[in-house]
């Protein structure tokens, strides 16, 4: 029977969800000339479900039978995810004014897209994962085809459904396997059936590859990548931005929670996998980034190789005291990547021009004197990225290169250490073009686009003087694992 305590499990995605619901019913009666309403309103819902989140923040419970667990790690990851979502629809405010694509259900399927990111992250039944992944990729691949009659845009929606269908697929099958393998789907049933040797060894191991293969495609790991190019190209750049920040942060969570609780058994097989997808991401990522001329799909390769980066965090989630720390360390990451993300993605969104062009890098010609604030902004965000100090992308990779030393790994905090110099190359060729070749590059005076260029860039740049703050943040948010 549910109680009241089952749904505070879930409140904060609750909240989103009821709004993102009650946004749809209350677009069929605005006037067309007031659907500009529906962002600030987005908005307004979105910063409910973060002061709901920071109100239990400190709780630790599980909810509906044991199916959704609300504890530090969710209140960290969710924070995260709620602050992307607004970031997201101030990005989105003007731009879909702008381009001539201002619909209200946007930012509607935004907020029911974050709840089921949420809700995935709280999972602790791996039916509960699936339902919540599909939940949050419907509406992405609506979002992802907005610009109707684009051929890119509508490109990207169809191949993002039909490779997430694909990997939907691969996951489920994954679930099927472990069920047999364990005969149950809550990862504490699994974890007691594993720890009493009353487990299908071949049905686990298989199990395990293939949810880690439906996990990988949307974290965009190698060799399961091809989509996000294309898909960050054609889709609206309010979306690209948001998407490329959350549906990693969740996918992350949810791989660290289901890995690290029910199958550390298996880490010794695992562990190299890991290990080899993440060279190849980071590797793959930085390369095809190099020959890129379209801001979009450079960044796109860059979220690639930030993806390799990110499981660097997750290779030894085995090894005890070492694992904790490479997962603080990989949740340091994700606060530098989300601003220095949406720093870059408001730059681009505020250059862009409402025939699509504006997105070349030789678009960004000039931009330093015309635009001297967008310019400095998207700087900050490429040195983040790269890794330079004074900014949080040079803890986030200090923090995980020190614990991959720690668990033993030097071969890929190597790997890790080349390829992020090897990545100044194109990020540093960005600021080139804005600083020293002539052109004469316009931006949009756009409020709420400048403005989260501004704040992103300066966080990325402020926060980095309290790293060890927010990284005893990250490690406390790990050692609430139930």
């Amino acid at each position: 029977m549910m109680t009241l305590s089952d749904f505070l499990t879930l409140l904060p995605a609750i909240v989103l969800l009821a709004w993102g619901v009650i946004m749809l019913v209350v677009d069929l009666f605005l006037p067309t000339n007031r659907k500009g309403i529906t962002p600030l309103l987005s908005g307004i819902g979105a910063a409910a479900g973060l002061g709901v989140n920071f109100a239990l923040t400190g709780y630790s419970q599980t909810g509906f039978n044991g199916m959704v667990v609300l504890d530090g790690f969710a209140s960290f990851t969710n924070t995260l995810l709620l602050i992307s979502s607004l970031f997201a629809i101030m990005l989105s405010y003007d731009y879909m004014r702008r381009m001539n694509i201002e619909r209200s259900e946007c930012c509607a399927l935004m907020l029911i897209s974050t709840a089921g990111m949420m809700i995935m992250v709280q999972a602790y039944d791996l039916i509960v994962l699936f339902l919540a992944l599909e939940l949050f990729s419907i509406p992405l691949y609506v979002m992802s085809g907005l610009v109707r009659g684009k051929i890119s845009s509508e490109e990207a929606a169809l191949k993002y459904f039909l490779l997430g269908a694909f990997s939907s697929a691969f996951l489920l099958y994954g679930v099927a396997f472990l069920y047999g393998a364990t005969m149950h789907t809550n990862l504490a049933g699994i974890v007691s059936a594993i720890q009493g040797g009353a487990v299908q060894t071949v049905f686990l191991m298989l199990g395990v590859a293939l949810l880690l293969v439906g996990l990988a495609f949307k974290l965009a790991v190698v060799p399961f990548h091809s989509w996000a190019p294309d898909v960050y190209q054609g889709a609206p750049t309010p979306v690209t931005g948001w998407m490329s920040v959350s549906v990693k942060i969740a996918a992350l969570a949810a791989l660290l929670r289901v890995f690290v609780i029910a199958f550390p058994s298996v880490a010794a097989q695992i562990s190299p996998v890991l290990g080899v997808l993440a060279a190849l991401t980071m590797i793959v990522g930085n390369v095809l980034a190099l020959v890129q001329t379209d801001i979009k799909r450079l960044l796109a390769y860059s979220s690639i190789a930030s993806a390799g980066y990110l499981l660097m965090a997750f290779v030894p989630y085995g090894q005890g005291e070492v694992a904790s720390d490479s997962i603080a360390a990989g949740l340091f990451y994700m606060i530098g990547y989300l601003f220095a993300s949406f720093a870059a993605w408001a730059v681009v969104a505020a250059v862009e021009k409402e025939d699509g062009k504006g997105l070349q890098i030789a678009d960004y010609a000039g931009l330093a004197r015309r635009h001297p604030w967008l310019a400095v902004a998207m700087m900050i965000a490429m040195v983040s990225y790269i890794g330079v100090p004074p900014t949080l992308g040079f803890w986030g990779k200090f923090y995980l290169f020190r614990t991959a030393l720690e668990g033993g790994l030097v071969w890929l905090a190597l790997i890790g250490l080349l390829t992020s110099l090897f990545s100044a190359y194109y990020y540093l060729r960005v600021v080139v073009v804005m600083f020293m070749q002539p052109g004469e590059t316009e931006a949009r005076r756009e409020v709420w686009v400048n403005l989260l260029a501004v704040v992103s860039a300066g966080a990325t740049l402020l926060l980095a003087f309290i790293p060890w703050q927010l990284l005893d943040l990250a490690s406390t948010a790990f050692l609430r694992f139930p």
